[in-house]
């Protein structure tokens, strides 16, 4: 019988006892590569396991002989916990309703302050802690926290999720045996866990306002099921080469059922060329974490043809690295990998310099409208013209995505009454919520002629021509490249984004018009803010009397001499009617 060390150790060069336990042999070879999450008091470590590592260590940051006591019989149990979830089997793969069921744990554990009122909760560090607090700071100190989760929830960035959760959900896996879950499964416990915390933190703020009534959400946490036992295997796994390009492949057959976005397979497809040229060589057997890291290093250097700038380390982080691993643990769960070696290399940002406002200025935006309205199109495809000619009109008066606007076809633009609608949906192409809006349309795009060009187009898509396949993702990323360089042609500065910087400006210009942050979030397609958003509908009456808050954009007018000479002059709004762009460059 083998007996665990039971009492902490003494350290020369510390006053703090220190954690030590040896990592069986039997599980060295599943354990590295991956993080150790272990409970430290109100903290939590997270132990990144390395090859060279021969056992677990670290202080228990504590003086007092009970209080270390204490603390290494719950690492201990954890770190047991953690290789016997080894020993058990692969990789597990939890559905929406496992993992929300283990949110459920979260929720109980904050959602109820007992007796005790006077405890409110911040985010540190080290994670989410309880904090004393008068009673009259202990509201503020909940809606405080649900205002982060809401910002952590509506960016989605997974580092973000992964900072603030990632802990959390390393702890309740351990606390049900469970000592990692797949690349799928990774992203989904993020967010059910998000919005357990957030969803107790408003019962908390409830509780704090004097109102104890049930509360409603606590019964949609559905109870825990285990996922099942996977089968021992009898088969060598890893046998043979496996090319890393196969990889994509197979991983894209599988999460395409699940409904990833295509933009976001070609993404880590173009990826995986890169590390393929970079190696020169398509064996995902003879990857290793060195070349992972030489490969982060290479892509920092590597020059954008298309701005003929270094890529960003925003990009690298987000694209490149953020692909490896995902697809490097698919292929650890389905035994077409040994180890994922990308899971544990990091890249840190900085933060950005901010110079200036990310949304365009009254100047920029009429510089940017006036090109669009004197744009006649030359030589371009007359998709191409007429996108230049009204995407950007379109985003200055809806704050919609530029892709949003550039997959719009004839028949999502329709009259209900007096109002003239848009239709954003991800059946045009795609949508980033996968949710379909509609969107009122200023009068002054109805003065502008927007209806009368789309009653003159050919059916189907008003800005872009889909593939011969039929695909509509390639040719859409082309017409956003296009408007990007003719934004960026008349507006310079590197600081705004030539496209996104309308979307911007929409929030900045509706605050001051009063517009409303439910009227201009439902507008945009931004989530909800609070639980109490979620409830009315933001109807088109609503809608419309917001949108004609937004002051008009005055420009100047394009017109034709007889010799055929474009030119601009002071543009007058009412009353005025400008002839639609289609089926070709026409002049003005």
């Amino acid at each position: 019988m083998r007996f665990r060390l039971v009492r902490p150790l003494k350290r020369s060069d510390s006053s703090f006892p220190q954690f030590t336990q040896r990592i069986p042999a039997d599980v060295r070879h599943l354990a590295v590569g991956r993080t150790l999450t272990v409970p430290l008091g109100s903290e939590t470590l997270r132990i990144a396991i390395t090859p060279t590592m021969a056992s677990i260590r670290f202080s228990l940051r504590t003086q007092d002989r009970s209080e270390a006591k204490a603390r290494h019989g719950q690492a201990a149990a954890a770190v047991e916990t953690f290789f016997e979830a080894l020993r058990k089997g692969r990789v597990v793969d939890l559905d929406h309703r496992q993992a929300t069921a283990l949110a459920g744990d979260l929720y109980r554990t904050w959602a109820d302050g007992g007796a005790d009122r006077t405890t409110s909760v911040t985010h540190t560090p080290q994670g989410w802690v309880r904090d004393r607090s008068a009673p009259e700071e202990e509201r503020a100190g909940f809606e405080a926290a649900v205002a982060r989760l809401d910002a952590a929830t509506e960016s989605g960035e997974p580092a973000d999720l992964e900072r603030d959760f990632g802990p959390l959900v390393d702890r309740l896996l351990l606390r049900r045996g469970i000592a990692s879950v797949d690349a799928h499964t990774r992203p989904l416990l993020l967010d059910t866990f998000a919005r357990a915390l957030r969803d107790a933190f408003e019962n908390r703020k409830r509780n704090a306002e004097g109102d104890y009534s049930p509360d409603p959400k606590a019964a949609r946490f559905p109870a825990w099921q285990p996922p099942a036992k996977p089968e021992p295997t009898k088969t060598a796994p890893y046998a043979g080469k496996t090319p890393l390009t196969s990889l994509v492949s197979d991983w894209w057959a599988e999460r395409s059922a699940a409904g990833l976005k295509p933009s976001t397979h070609e993404s880590y497809r173009n990826t995986m060329a890169a590390l393929v040229a970079y190696l020169k060589h398509d064996d995902a057997g003879r990857v290793t974490v060195d070349d992972v890291l030489g490969f982060k290093d290479h892509r920092l250097t590597t020059i954008n043809p298309r701005t003929g700038k270094a890529l960003t380390a925003k990009t690298v982080r987000d694209s490149d690295l953020a692909g490896l691993k995902a697809i490097f643990e698919w292929a650890v769960a389905n035994r077409r990998m040994a180890s994922n070696p990308a899971k544990e290399v990091r890249l840190r940002l900085g933060k950005a310099r901010k110079v200036r406002s990310k949304g365009f200025t009254d100047a920029e935006a009429r510089a940017i409208l006036t090109a669009a309205l004197a744009h006649t199109g030359g030589n371009e495809r007359p998709q191409t013209a007429a996108a230049k000619r009204w995407v950007p009109w379109l985003s200055a008066y809806t704050g919609a995505r530029v892709g949003e606007l550039a997959q719009l076809r004839k028949e999502d633009l329709r009259r209900e009454g007096p109002h003239w609608l848009i239709t954003i949906t991800p059946e045009a192409g795609t949508v980033k919520t996968n949710e379909a809006r509609e969107v009122v349309l200023h009068s002054h795009l109805i003065e502008l002629s927007f209806p009368e060009f789309v009653a003159k187009a050919p059916p189907g898509h008003l800005f872009l021509r889909p593939a011969k396949d039929g695909d509509v993702l390639g040719p859409l990323q082309g017409v956003k490249n296009r408007l990007s360089e003719f934004g960026r042609s008349i507006v310079s500065d590197p600081n705004v984004a030539p496209n996104h910087g309308w979307r911007h400006r929409f929030k900045t210009v509706g605050i001051e018009a009063g517009m409303g942050d439910r009227v201009v979030d439902a507008i945009q397609g931004h989530a909800p803010r609070t639980a109490g958003d979620r409830y009315g509908e933001v109807t088109v009456r609503a809608m419309a009397a917001a949108i004609e808050k937004l002051p008009r954009i005055e420009v100047a007018e394009a017109s034709t001499n007889q010799r055929g000479h474009t030119f601009l002059r002071p543009y007058v709004t009412r009353g005025t009617r400008v002839s639609p762009l289609w089926p070709g460059p026409a002049a003005l």
